[in-house]
């Protein structure tokens, strides 16, 4: 099988791309390298099955020869971060949802499946500890927020590819991952794990915004790629939604405390209000976000399995080499 995987030198697109092409699979990765890094796929190079475009999911020309030349598209191009939207607010939007409608127009003409990445953050806020649903109501905050950008984005992606299968029946699967962590991921875009991580092992204060007891599920990213791939691959799943997590929950607080003793750090862990992180008006931290993933496991059985102190310890080692 021909995979395009659009983003293909971040994060979660590199270990994809290594999925793929042990599967045996003609893996092709597109990146304009704005938070993607080469050296995330520079050991895939000598794999002749494994092809690198420095390009941007803008340019409709290359994505058009892309698409025609694969079997299946992953949609993972984006602006991400909390950092780097705040510091981008125009770009992010652009790249967000005029990326995704180029990638879902040129992927109908040949009717190619794709699968879209889009976030948890689409929920927005939550009261009270219950975990989101695929069929909750997303509350948000006011758009002078800049924060709430990067929610608004995505789900206009989602509502894109919805549409195209709803009236041209494009195959689309649209995947809503949760708090993603593993090797590779960098914290120079507001990624907490790998941010607490480096502190610590620097022997830096560990820096918590707020108080800490935001909560979250971490799913590693070993799990995130068995539902990827079982969801790419299933019937079942096209024209539908699904939550992409763990129930392997701790607060941000916890989390640092959690680091400092793995790492067996003498940092200090520190709490920075929200205002002196970000400016004033730019930011609303969201209190609670754990996923339900009774969807998912029912459709392609899924089931996460790396708890988050053995994700911890992998993410650690990887960062001590």
């Amino acid at each position: 099988m021909r995979v395009l995987i659009t983003g293909g030198a971040g994060f979660i697109g590199s270990h994809l791309a290594e999925r793929h092409l042990a599967m045996g699979d003609e893996v092709t990765a597109l990146d304009n390298l704005s938070t993607g890094s080469i050296t995330n796929v520079q050991h895939l190079e000598a794999n002749p099955r494994f092809h690198m475009v420095i390009d941007d999911v803008l340019n409709a020309e290359v994505m058009r020869g892309l698409i025609e030349g694969c079997d299946l598209i992953y949609h993972l191009a984006a602006a991400v971060g909390v950092d780097f939207i705040i510091d981008n607010p125009l770009a992010s939007l652009k790249t967000n949802i005029q990326g995704t409608e180029i990638v879902l127009e040129l992927a109908n003409e040949k009717k190619r499946k794709v699968v879209v990445a889009s976030t948890s953050e689409v929920y927005g806020k939550k009261n009270g500890h219950v975990p989101f649903a695929e069929s909750s109501d997303r509350i948000l905050g006011p758009t002078t927020v800049i924060r709430w950008n990067y929610s608004t984005s995505k789900a206009v992606d989602e509502l894109f590819a919805l549409a195209y299968w709803r009236e041209k029946r494009l195959p689309c699967v649209i995947v809503r991952p949760f708090n993603v962590i593993g090797p590779r991921q960098t914290g120079h875009y507001g990624m907490v794990v790998p941010r607490f991580v480096k502190q610590a092992l620097l022997g830096h204060p560990i820096t918590v915004y707020g108080d800490g007891e935001q909560r979250r599920c971490w799913t590693y990213i070993d799990d995130a790629l068995d539902g990827l791939v079982a969801l790419s691959s299933s019937e079942r799943a096209v024209g539908e939604i699904f939550n992409l997590g763990s129930h392997f929950e701790m607060s941000i607080k916890e989390l640092a405390h959690k680091i400092k003793d793995l790492t067996h750090s003498q940092s200090e862990v520190h709490f920075i209000p929200y205002e002196q992180a970000w400016p004033k008006g730019t930011y609303e931290d969201l209190v609670y976000r754990a996923p339900n993933l009774e969807k998912i496991r029912r459709t392609v059985g899924y089931d996460p399995k790396v708890d988050l102190d053995e994700a911890l310890k992998r993410i650690i080692a990887h960062f001590e080499r």
